[in-house]
């Protein structure tokens, strides 16, 4: 791997991506007729995919303002997809990661912003405009920044699967095997919650969770909750224990304890 860019150049770029999407999401978020399209699904993410004008609108904004300050660098969006660069770094970006969340006006969406390097996140940020809340993690730090403060963030002690709790967006997730993998999970652990997008991953960060697993990601859907769950002292795989940055089944644990129970579990 290259040397390491600069952490807080790169976070100090994300906070401001992370600014000019907000209004964007805001203005459409809980309107009245606001307008739902169906991507449609494909592969291993079949079914209903919708997309807003906000989606596209803030990863517009996001594109904008990195042609400012960052041109040389390369962008892979849920939205407009892939734009070379010529740095080395590449920005990961969901706009809206929870669409389906979104257009119900629950409050779990987020926006996600992610450096990569050499195929892998480094830094990674989770935006919760409605909120007001903002984790971010890079370097082996994490943090949070909202209305009800501010500070450093940290994955939770290890514990018995049995006293865990257990996050995943669908309970209809992935393949038939692979629901019937999670349900020797969800049967172990003491709670099983459903549909919380992205804003699971920082609940993890902070302490408040211990496992998410899901399937059928995309690139963009993982790379900041994987950046940010490491900083916070977390592990993030696929369901093989390999590397997750490229989506697919995916699990994140709090700590290696929970982490390697769980993992067995899905192994069957």
């Amino acid at each position: 791997m290259t040397d390491m860019p600069d952490l807080d150049a790169l976070l100090a770029v994300a906070h401001r991506l992370a600014d000019a999407a907000r209004p964007e999401t805001l203005r459409h978020f809980r309107a009245t007729g606001l307008a739902v399209e169906d991507k449609g699904g494909t592969g291993d993410r079949p079914g209903f995919d919708p997309v807003t004008e906000a989606d596209r609108a803030a990863e517009r904004a996001i594109r904008d303002l990195l042609a400012e300050l960052r041109p040389h660098d390369a962008i892979l969006g849920e939205e407009y997809g892939e734009s070379p660069g010529t740095s080395g770094i590449t920005w990961i970006l969901d706009p809206i990661d929870g669409t389906r969340g979104y257009m119900s006006g629950t409050p779990t969406w987020g926006t996600l912003i992610a450096a990569s390097r050499d195929g892998r996140p480094i830094l990674g940020l989770v935006d919760q405009p409605f909120i007001g809340e903002r984790f971010t993690g890079g370097g082996g730090q994490a943090r949070y920044d909202g209305p009800h403060g501010t500070g450093p963030l940290r994955t939770a002690a290890p514990r018995e699967l049995s006293r865990a709790t257990l996050f995943t967006t669908f309970p209809e997730i992935g393949t038939e095997a692979d629901r019937a993998a999670f349900a020797r999970v969800s049967g172990a652990a003491r709670l099983t919650r459903y549909g919380m997008d992205c804003y699971a991953y920082a609940l993890v960060a902070a302490g408040q969770a211990d496992l998410v697993i899901e399937a059928g990601l995309a690139p963009y859907d993982i790379a900041a909750p994987l950046a940010l769950v490491e900083a916070a002292g977390g592990i993030v795989t696929d369901w093989s224990g390999g590397d997750a940055a490229g989506g697919g089944r995916v699990i994140a644990a709090a700590n290696a304890q929970v982490h390697a129970a769980a993992l067995a579990l899905l192994r069957g």
